[in-house]
């Protein structure tokens, strides 16, 4: 057997030749007018769509891969930590005050909410303005 011989299992079935009388009415389930009722309808190819949306510059909908900051308050330090002690990321992890991000120990920055009523060392941790100037008037340090 050669591939000229080779014939289709099943019949060929006709294309249904729309918009031409019969028993479907006078738009032939076509709907009416608009390009997609006309005969040939060009619609444009979905490669231009796709193209057009990308946009030109870097800028539109471009997020920094920033590293996100857990959130601590002075108020929660006083509750949880003793006078005088360090506090640093690892510690507040160990203690249940921030979570893991991707598996990672996270950044972590502690605001001035609350007023501190014991001396905090911090260490290795960001610091907002407002919470350096309590924890310094408190007695405790920033590093």
């Amino acid at each position: 057997m050669q591939l000229h011989q080779l014939k289709p299992f099943h019949k060929s079935k006709k294309r249904k030749r729309i918009g031409r009388g019969g028993k479907r009415g006078t738009y032939s389930g076509r709907g009416a007018k608009g390009q997609r009722s006309r005969a040939g309808a060009r619609i444009r190819p979905a490669l231009r769509d796709f193209i057009k949306k990308i946009p030109k510059k870097r800028g539109i909908g471009f997020k920094k891969l920033r590293e996100k900051i857990e959130i601590v308050n002075i108020e929660d330090l006083n509750k949880k930590f003793k006078e005088g002690e360090k506090i640093t990321s690892e510690l507040l992890l160990e203690k249940k005050m921030v979570k893991r991000i991707k598996g990672k120990i996270p950044l972590v920055k502690i605001l001035g909410k609350g007023n501190p009523t014991k001396k905090l060392l911090i260490e290795g941790c960001g610091v907002s303005k407002g919470a350096k100037d309590k924890i310094e008037k408190a007695g405790g340090s920033v590093q």
